[in-house]
C-alpha cells in the first residue's frame, strides 16, 4: 500500500523558509515521479515541484523556479522541498504526490495523479 505523509509546514514571515518532508513508503522512487502539489481554497491544485529517477528529470513551475529545490533521500523514502525566499502567495496547503511511469511533462495535471498525501499547511504572513 502506498502511503505519503507530509510534514514540515507551518507558519513563517515572507522572505523566510520552510523544508517540507514527505515519508514514502510502499513503492520505489525508481518507478515513480514524486512531488508536490499545493492548493488554496477556493482553487485549483497546482503541481509545485516534481522529479523522475527513472526520466532524469525535475520539475518546477515558473512561479517556484529559483526559491523551491526538490531532493529526495533514498534511504529514508524521503522527498523533501526546500522553500526559501517565501511569499504571502506560497500560502497554501502542499500536498505530496506519486504517480507511476508518468512523462514528466505531464505530470501537473492533478488528474493524472495516483497518490496523495493528506497534506500539510504553509501560511506566509506579509
Amino acid at each position: 500500500e502506498v502511503q505519503l505523509v507530509e510534514s514540515g509546514g507551518g507558519l513563517v514571515q515572507a522572505g523566510g523558509s520552510l523544508r517540507l518532508s514527505c515519508a514514502a513508503s510502499g513503492f520505489s522512487f525508481d518507478e515513480y515521479v514524486v512531488g508536490w502539489f499545493r492548493q488554496v481554497p477556493g482553487k485549483e491544485r497546482e503541481g509545485v515541484s516534481c522529479f523522475s529517477p527513472r526520466q532524469g528529470k525535475t520539475y518546477y513551475a515558473d512561479s517556484v523556479k529559483g526559491r523551491f529545490t526538490i531532493s529526495s533521500d533514498s534511504a529514508k523514502n524521503t522527498v523533501y522541498l526546500q522553500m526559501n525566499g517565501l511569499k504571502p502567495e506560497d500560502t497554501a496547503v502542499y500536498y505530496c504526490t506519486a504517480v507511476r511511469n508518468l512523462l514528466i511533462s505531464l505530470w501537473s495535471y492533478p488528474n493524472a495523479i495516483d497518490y496523495w498525501g493528506k497534506g500539510t499547511l504553509v501560511t506566509v504572513s506579509s
